[in-house]
């Protein structure tokens, strides 16, 4: 099967590129106790892979659903809208099941690691009837869980920020900052864990400034020329301060910047995304669109066409990569972390499986099992589909999948098989455990007087 080159037209391919980008920086930051964490951009800058998500989905849903309302109506619009907080609202839900799943696997597979506690979803498995209904209504909203739900929020305020820009695109961002600002002084939360009463890490009052603002770009409501030297300047000196400023090394080992980082920490807060956070963000988004204007041609290559390929398929590589990245830190929990190499095997391989994912998900939306019948008038066939299926290309062609299907009609008796192997290894066990209880009950029977030892094979009976 030859994978097709993703189709790029009527898309934004910066968009695409860096969302692809982000989603791998967020995939090396979920995985646990990552060596190559220390070097991502969040060690090196104030914004860090979610700000730019955020960011690029804002910006992704003014070309894909502000065009909606504009041309199908707020109706339908609406419900395009509520189609895709489905979409999250279940990736949301499964992200959980099969974490939870690689996380009992892990304790299995690695026992001395309690990976229940280290993604710290304990209180699921310790009243998961009380839990199962905050997870749904999504009252319990584990640390590495929250992103989707703050995604959520954002695209159910959607149409309301749009309806105010009709009114003047102005009162539509004043609502954002003022919201943004009332959360700050007021101190407006949503309970993430009921039981220590701790609140959302993305405080979606807060970021859905960086949200609104991504969509204000994508909507062209604002527009900045790279022609501006002096804005390219300060971008430039705003993102080369920040590097000390979260450079561990540096802030810790260097008084002055140690100093003013602690001076600077309120601006710096992510889960209500500090001002500055924000600005880096935008620094960083001016300076990588100048890049892109001055040299458009990088973005034509091979490796950068299959990262944007990811940038299009974001939700289900994002949903891919949170499961991915937890079991790569399983792995290397079974591997060690002591050697390079353990790291660099379980990364290159998790993004390997990530860009063969999206080459696969952007090959199954062509929909490859449907011919239309213009293509078959294109290629001049006027024949009937049935009968192209002669006994060379069914038999042919389709070699391939006989793997698949002996695996599938063996995987009922490998199943029986395993199942009878239990069976055979249970009553062995408890046999064991039998004749072990025996012989100490005998050992105790012959330190105790005749009287005890009447008692303790009355109470051995009784058992």
């Amino acid at each position: 099967m030859a994978l097709p080159n993703p189709s790029l037209q009527n898309r934004n391919l910066q968009l695409d590129f860096f969302r692809g980008l982000a989603l791998i920086v967020i995939f090396i930051n979920h995985m646990p106790d990552n060596p190559w964490f220390w070097y991502t951009p969040s060690r090196f800058g104030l914004s860090d892979a979610a700000e730019v998500f955020v960011f690029s989905s804002g910006f992704a849903s003014a070309l894909a659903y502000g065009r909606c309302f504009e041309h199908a109506g707020l109706w339908l619009g609406l419900i395009r809208i509520l189609h895709r907080c489905v979409q999250i609202y279940s990736a949301h839900l499964a992200s959980f099941v099969l974490l939870a799943l690689v996380c009992v696997i892990g304790n299995r597979w690695v026992p001395e690691m309690d990976d229940i506690q280290r993604l710290n979803i304990a209180y699921f498995f310790d009243a998961t009837q009380q839990a199962l209904y905050e997870l749904f209504t999504l009252a319990y909203v584990p640390h590495y869980f929250d992103i989707l739900p703050m995604y959520l929020v954002m695209i159910v305020w959607l149409p309301i920020f749009w309806v105010l820009s009709r009114l003047h695109v102005g009162v539509a961002l004043a609502c954002s900052v003022a919201l943004y600002c009332a959360s700050l002084h007021y101190g407006w939360e949503l309970s993430a864990d009921p039981a220590s009463s701790r609140a959302w890490y993305f405080n979606p009052y807060n970021w859905q400034l960086m949200f609104f603002t991504g969509y204000a770009f994508g909507a062209g409501w604002a527009r900045v020329s790279v022609k501006h030297s002096w804005l390219l300047a300060l971008c430039l000196a705003l993102v080369l301060v920040s590097i000390p400023l979260e450079h561990e090394s540096t802030y810790t080992q260097i008084k002055f910047w140690g100093e003013l980082r602690a001076s600077l920490t309120p601006w710096l807060d992510k889960s209500h995304l500090g001002v500055l956070r924000w600005l880096h963000l935008l620094a960083l988004a001016y300076l990588m669109h100048h890049v892109c204007n001055w040299r458009p041609q990088w973005l034509s290559g091979a490796l950068p066409r299959s990262i944007a390929t990811m940038g299009q398929q974001s939700l289900r590589i994002f949903l891919f990569s949170m499961v991915l990245s937890y079991a790569g830190g399983i792995w290397l929990d079974h591997l060690g972390r002591e050697t390079w190499l353990a790291a660099a095997l379980v990364n290159v391989s998790g993004l390997g499986l990530m860009l063969l994912t999206g080459q696969l998900m952007a090959w199954l939306d062509t929909k490859p099992w449907k011919i239309s019948p213009t293509a078959k008038l294109a290629q001049g066939d006027n024949s009937d589909y049935s009968e192209q299926l002669t006994a060379p290309y069914r038999w042919g062609n389709q070699a391939l999948a006989l793997p698949c299907l002996i695996g599938l009609a063996a995987l009922p008796a490998v199943l029986t098989n395993a199942q009878r192997f239990s069976a055979a290894i249970t009553p062995d066990l408890v046999v064991q455990l039998h004749e072990t209880d025996t012989e100490a009950l005998q050992q105790v029977e012959a330190l105790l007087p005749e009287a005890e030892t009447g008692k303790v094979i009355d109470s051995r009976q009784q058992l």
